[in-house]
């Protein structure tokens, strides 16, 4: 059952890679990263189940909290940046 689960969230991580690679707008794209690396989470927790490793638990917390922190920096970053593109445009 546990390889049938990664099997899964392997194919649904192929996905979202193809979706952050062919989408057009940034938040598609930031979107599609964040749901790779969410998908990455549940599969080092599966990994961690299979194998009766419950340091890769640790491991998957920490990688979704990082996962968290960088998604919101990013958006931050292209938020600032359309913000600071409309004033100069503005101005010209």
């Amino acid at each position: 059952m546990y390889y049938a689960a990664a099997a899964a969230i392997l194919v649904t991580m192929v996905l979202a890679l193809a979706r952050a690679l062919l989408d057009s707008t940034v938040y598609d794209r930031v979107l599609a990263a964040n749901m790779f690396g969410t998908k990455t989470v549940l599969l080092l927790a599966v990994v961690a189940f299979l194998y009766g490793r419950e340091d890769l638990l640790d491991l998957a917390l920490a990688y979704a909290l990082i996962n968290f922190i960088s998604v919101l920096a990013v958006l931050k970053f292209v938020q600032d940046h359309a913000l600071r593109h409309r004033q100069t445009d503005g101005e010209t």
